[in-house]
């Protein structure tokens, strides 16, 4: 349920304002919950205003790659729309493979790694957008009139992150057996302990962080995201109009850092995944990467 805070803000008469015996008025402000709230139903599913949020990122992204495609088929002189398209993609090639060093690699993880880091980048930008909160739906809460937003931030929702963050870690598995193949992947875990019981002990360690890599990858985007769409209603509540826009601006910043480091450490965990312990200087080289991002 929202949580009510009422703050004082003099006499005067205005909406959201109630007549206090003092003969002070307040003013309440509703903070964003830390779940996501439903909007709708289709049958007995459900519609959430983050997953139509994730819809709404997802048709824009469709249409981009339509009409990107078109226009690389109808022109083969690549001019403004066109130019621009690829310009990024193959900039956030470039970055990917300087983390990879390796061709074959960086084409393989390269169409998850971009998906990832376009969804969290659009969805992170879109849920800043004028009328993604206040436009919404009045529905009364422990006999408070409150406003449901009808849009959200996609990734304010945890349930939102989790699904990425377990999509990432799948595919980390998916491609280590890919690429060393089965037994040389788990291999890697699952150590004779009467021959090497600290390579056993070790190797158990490593499986539990593969799989905690959901947890934290969840935590990471969901806390950042959820902190800004705080920030923003509480600056907007202060300060509606001029004091706000440095925090908008701070807010796309954020978006995109956060989309890039998701993609980047997912790039990272894919590398290393897919690399044996033989290859020192690949693992050395993508380790230095992983925690430098981490650091960042």
């Amino acid at each position: 349920m929202s949580q009510e805070i009422v703050v004082q803000t003099g006499t005067g008469e205005g909406t959201g304002t109630a007549p206090t015996a003092a003969g002070v008025e307040t003013s309440t402000f509703f903070p964003p919950t830390i779940y996501s709230e439903t909007v709708g139903h289709v049958g007995g599913f459900e519609i959430r205003n983050t997953l139509l949020m994730s819809w709404i990122s997802v048709l824009f992204l469709c249409i981009v790659a339509w009409r990107f495609s078109r226009k690389y088929v109808e022109n083969a002189v690549p001019n403004g729309f066109q130019n621009l398209v690829e310009m990024i993609i193959e900039g956030l090639y470039d970055f990917f493979h300087s983390v990879t060093q390796d061709t074959k690699q960086t084409k393989q993880f390269f169409g998850v790694c971009a998906t990832i880091f376009f969804f969290i980048v659009v969805s992170n930008w879109f849920g800043i957008f004028p009328g993604v909160g206040p436009i919404g739906i009045w529905e009364m809460h422990n006999g408070h009139e409150i406003l449901v937003p009808l849009f959200r931030s996609t990734f304010s929702d945890v349930n939102m992150t989790l699904a990425i963050a377990f999509i990432s870690v799948f595919m980390t598995q998916v491609y280590g057996m890919m690429n060393l193949k089965f037994g040389g992947y788990w291999g890697k875990f699952f150590v004779n302990p009467l021959r090497d019981p600290i390579g056993f002990a070790v190797g158990l360690l490593e499986l539990i962080s593969e799989f905690s890599k959901i947890i934290s990858f969840s935590f990471r985007l969901y806390g950042n995201i959820f902190a800004g769409e705080v920030l923003l209603a509480v600056i907007g509540f202060l300060a509606p109009y001029l004091a706000s826009i440095p925090f908008y601006g701070l807010e796309l910043f954020v978006g995109l850092i956060q989309g890039l480091v998701f993609s980047l450490l997912t790039l990272v965990f894919f590398k290393m995944g897919s690399t044996g312990h033989g290859d020192h200087d690949e693992v050395a080289h993508t380790s230095d990467v992983k925690h430098a991002v981490i650091a960042s």
